[in-house]
């Protein structure tokens, strides 16, 4: 291959109408998102429902943090995602029930196909086990699963699946130890 056929690619219709409106429409509801103050979790749950969004009982997202696309986005009971995170749902992120992703995290579940001259836009899915843990400033990529319980430490970069009740950490995020839970026999 010569060269990349960038024309090719803005030409390239990425999405079909009714998703263009809902982003515009999210556009407008993103604002009111962050509008709504720290400690009120309700309201923005409510409001990333009225997106299309499956977003579980008491699940806490801060208003800081970015949401690409409701409607790509399943959260289960009591989970939560911190402060900056980057949820970049452009494929379906789900994350499963007592889940953290934690302050200033990034799941990507968008990437282009490199080995095409017009790159064209893929959505692999990213999938978060229950009672995951995804620590500060970690990155997970398109298409990792992490399994249940598994903990992504801070600043690791996840680009393969992650076993279930392992810890990973670094860049790539290898293994580093079981996960064993205190007082649970």
């Amino acid at each position: 291959m010569d060269e990349l056929n960038i024309e090719a690619n803005r030409a390239a219709r990425k999405y079909p109408l009714r998703i263009q409106f809902l982003r515009m429409a999210w556009s407008v509801g993103r604002i009111l998102f962050r509008m709504v103050p720290r400690p009120f979790y309700a309201p923005r749950r409510v409001l990333l429902r009225c997106f299309g969004a499956k977003v579980g009982r008491n699940v806490n997202v801060a208003n800081s943090a970015t949401i690409y696309f409701p409607w790509n986005l399943e959260i289960g009971d009591w989970s939560a995602i911190g402060e900056g995170a980057m949820v970049y749902n452009l494929g379906m992120i789900s994350i499963g029930e007592k889940a953290t992703v934690s302050q200033g995290a990034h799941l990507c579940a968008g990437t282009h196909d490199f080995s095409d001259p017009a790159t064209p836009l893929l959505t692999p899915a990213i999938k978060i086990g229950s009672q995951a843990w995804i620590c500060a400033d970690a990155f997970v990529g398109p298409g990792v699963e992490v399994g249940a319980g598994a903990v992504i430490g801070a600043r690791a970069v996840a680009v393969k699946d992650i076993e279930p009740w392992t810890v990973v950490a670094g860049n790539p995020a290898k293994f580093v130890k079981k996960r064993e839970m205190k007082g649970v026999a």
